[in-house]
């Protein structure tokens, strides 16, 4: 078997290459990326984080039991970003951001989204550790997020006028809210601005960190191992890019998403509360989590295929 430590390194290559290689293809294009293209390289890195679950599979300590947490923590990040991404949709509608800088504010955000993630899964790990009650405040955290993205309209309640992030950010910086380069601070007239990219950025950085807090204590239910838990985390992360644009183009497979993940939220939780009591096997969660999410996918494709055939017949 191979050591833990040639595995870092591995998976440390791997993203590294695949990031480097999307952004050289995306970073320079001056149009919307399209549909097939997103789609394209969201297959390629679905495919990248099962190849690397392969190789756990096969070639580490225990691979078996560290592959079915590894996918399942990957479906469970995978899963909530989907819904999320919704946000950050709103987030460049509101702030008129042209299809084409989209992809060059996402890099920069997934870049910090993974430091801020490596911080929260230390951390989290850390406290459990060493108080081990927090694991149970984690679970009822994840019955509340449940219950929030369930009971959520899906409307547009982001406010501008009330972003407290916005407001300083407009009181304390000059700002240039209409833009058509690329960069986040200009200096004109020796003064320095910050441009609608940056302030765009800003936003979807604390959206994230939002989301990170509900998704921490859900990967963390399913494995304490820093190693699962960072790598499954960050590739789902590093394939956001791409599954930004394939879910602008495919909003309507995800209608019923938000309850399916909301199941899942719940059902981490349980599986946190009874950590102490009776161990779900990993395999049961791999099973409950991949049925649960194609059920939800289908219910929506159902749902679409009959809003469709309501339309033609009203015509």
């Amino acid at each position: 078997m191979i050591p833990e430590h040639y595995f870092w390194i591995v998976f440390v290559v791997i993203a590294l290459t695949m990031f480097i290689v999307d952004i050289y293809a995306t970073e320079h294009r001056d149009e919307k990326i399209r549909l097939k293209t997103s789609l394209f390289w969201s297959g390629i890195w679905v495919g990248t984080a099962i190849l690397f679950g392969v190789l756990i599979y096969f070639f580490m300590e225990n691979g078996q039991s560290k592959a079915v947490d590894y996918i399942t923590g990957y479906l469970i990040e995978e899963s909530l970003s989907v819904d999320n991404l919704f946000v950050f949709l709103m987030i460049f509608d509101l702030m008129k951001i042209k299809d084409a800088n989209q992809p060059h504010i996402l890099k920069w955000g997934i870049l910090s989204a993974i430091v801020m993630r490596i911080i929260f899964i230390m951390a989290g790990v850390a406290l459990i550790e060493r108080f081990h009650f927090i694991i149970y405040i984690f679970g009822f955290f994840l019955f509340y997020a449940a219950y929030k993205m369930i009971s959520s309209s899906g409307e547009n309640d982001i406010k501008l006028e009330k972003n407290f992030l916005l407001r300083f950010l407009y009181k304390r910086f000059n700002v240039i809210e209409v833009y058509e380069g690329k960069s986040f601070i200009l200096k004109k007239n020796g003064k320095y601005y910050i441009t609608n990219l940056l302030v765009t950025l800003l936003l979807i950085e604390s959206a994230d960190l939002i989301f990170a807090i509900d998704s921490i204590p859900a990967i963390l239910a399913v494995t304490r191992d820093p190693f699962i838990v960072i790598t499954s985390n960050i590739l789902a992360v590093m394939g956001l890019r791409s599954l930004y644009f394939a879910l602008a183009g495919l909003a309507n497979l995800f209608a019923y998403l938000k309850y399916g993940v909301a199941l899942i939220l719940f059902y981490v939780g349980v599986k946190m509360l009874l950590t102490d009591i009776y161990k779900i096997d990993s395999m049961i969660s791999l099973f409950f989590i991949i049925g649960v999410l194609a059920t939800s996918i289908v219910i929506s494709i159902m749902k679409n295929k009959t809003d469709k055939e309501s339309k033609k017949k009203r015509r």
